[in-house]
C-alpha cells in the first residue's frame, strides 16, 4: 500500500509502499484512510526541522490531520462498527507512573515530554491507505459532516481553547455580556478560531496580512466576523480601533507579533496562545508595560494544546453547529483535494488555505 514518509537521515520525502495491516487483536480497529489534510506541522516535519521515527526505523509516515473509515474490528471492540467514520487522535501518553495527567488520559498536559505523536513523533501517522489503531483513540464522526470531518483535528484547538475559556471566565464575578474578540491570522487555525468564536457569541475580528478584498478577507466576512488588514492598523492599536477587546486568540507562531497585540487587550482579558514559533534571538519587548498591565488589569495568559480525546468529542460537536450555521464558509477553508502522489509536493510549497490529500 501506499504512504508518504520523510526520511531525516537522507532528507527525502517521497511515497513508499508499506505492507498492509493483516491482524486485528483486542480492541484494534483496521482504518480505510478517506481524506488527511496537510498542515504547517506536516512542513516542518518535512523541511526536517523536527519530527522523529518509530525507535530503529529510518522514516517516519507522516499525517495527523485524518478521517478514516473502519474496515474491520477485533474482537473486544464495543463501540465500532465497518463503514463507520472515525477521527483518529495523534497524541499517546507517555508510560511514566509519576504523570497523573498521562495516567488520566489528558496527555495533552503530560509534564514529562516523553508523550509520542503519529505522524510526528516516533509513531508513524495516518498519511497512508491504511492504518491500524486502538478503539479508546477513535471519534465517532456523524454522516452529515462526513465532507468537513477532516477539519475536526485542527479545530480541537480551538474547541479546547473555548471550554477553558468558560471555566477562567467563572473568576469574574459576574456573568460576561457579549464579548469582543481578536483572532491573529487567517491560517486554518485562524479561520477555524474565528467561527468558534462566533459561534460562542463573540463580537470577532480577524487581524491578518491579506488585503481586505482578499479571498481570505471575503471569508472572514462571510461567516459574520470582521476583517482588519495589518497594514492598515499596527497590532498594538487594535483596541483603540475596536475598543475594549476581552479575548485574543493567536494563530500566527509569531512571538513579536504576538506580544506587541497583547498590548491592546482589554481589562480583566484573556489571551490564548496557540502557535509555536522558532526559537530565534532575543527580541525587544516593552516587559514593563506588559507586567503592569498583566498585574493591573487582571489579565489572563495561556496556552493550549489539542491532544486528549474529550477535545475531539468537543469539536465535532462545534464542527456541527458552525455547518448549522454557516456551511458555506466551513466548505471554503478546503480550498484542494490532492492524491496521495501530489501529497510530496504539498508538502514542499502551500497552496490555498487547507489542503486535503483524498485517498479513498
Amino acid at each position: 500500500m501506499k504512504a508518504v514518509a520523510v526520511f531525516p537521515g537522507t532528507h527525502e520525502v517521497r511515497v513508499i509502499d508499506e505492507p498492509q495491516p493483516q491482524v486485528i487483536r483486542g480492541t484494534e480497529v483496521l482504518l480505510r484512510m478517506r481524506e488527511v489534510g496537510i498542515c504547517g506541522t506536516d512542513r516542518e516535519v518535512a523541511a526536517f526541522e523536527y519530527g522523529e521515527p518509530p525507535p530503529g526505523e529510518d522514516h517516519l509516515i507522516i499525517g495527523h490531520e485524518a478521517l478514516g473509515e473502519v474496515v474491520a474490528v477485533g474482537p473486544e471492540v464495543t463501540k465500532l462498527r465497518p463503514g463507520d467514520l472515525v477521527i483518529p487522535s495523534v497524541r499517546r501518553p507517555c508510560l511514566h507512573a509519576e504523570c497523573l495527567a498521562c495516567r488520566s488520559g489528558r496527555q495533552d498536559f503530560c509534564v514529562t515530554g516523553d508523550f509520542r505523536e503519529r505522524g510526528i513523533k516516533q509513531t508513524h501517522g495516518f498519511l497512508t491507505e491504511s492504518t491500524v489503531e486502538d478503539e479508546a483513540n477513535l471519534t465517532l464522526v456523524p454522516p452529515d459532516l462526513a465532507d468537513v470531518a477532516v477539519l475536526t483535528e485542527p479545530l480541537t484547538i480551538a474547541a479546547k481553547a473555548m471550554q477553558q475559556v468558560k471555566t477562567l471566565q467563572q473568576r469574574l464575578p459576574w456573568e460576561p455580556s457579549r464579548q469582543r474578540s481578536v483572532v491573529l491570522g487567517a491560517g486554518p487555525v485562524g479561520l477555524l478560531g474565528a467561527m468558534t468564536m462566533v459561534a460562542n457569541n463573540f463580537e470577532t475580528h480577524v487581524y491578518s496580512m491579506e488585503s481586505g478584498d482578499s479571498d481570505r478577507a471575503d471569508l472572514v466576512r462571510s461567516f459574520g466576523a470582521g476583517y482588519i488588514c495589518s497594514q492598515d492598523c499596527a497590532p498594538e492599536d487594535l483596541g483603540k480601533r475596536l475598543g475594549n477587546i476581552d479575548l485574543i486568540y493567536e494563530a500566527v507562531g509569531s512571538s513579536h507579533l504576538a506580544f506587541t497585540a497583547l498590548e491592546s487587550l482589554g481589562p480583566n482579558g484573556l489571551f490564548i496562545f496557540t502557535g509555536i514559533p522558532p526559537l530565534g534571538g532575543p527580541s525587544p519587548l516593552p516587559a514593563d508595560q506588559l507586567m503592569r498591565n498583566i498585574v493591573l488589569e487582571n489579565q489572563l495568559i495561556f496556552g493550549t494544546v489539542n491532544a486528549s480525546r474529550s477535545a475531539y468529542a468537543l469539536a465535532l460537536r462545534l464542527l456541527g453547529q458552525c455547518m448549522a450555521l454557516f456551511p458555506d464558509s466551513v466548505r471554503r477553508i478546503i480550498t484542494a483535494h490532492r492524491t496521495i502522489d501530489e501529497a510530496p509536493g504539498m508538502l514542499r510549497k502551500r497552496s490555498g488555505i487547507k489542503e486535503v490529500v483524498r485517498l479513498s
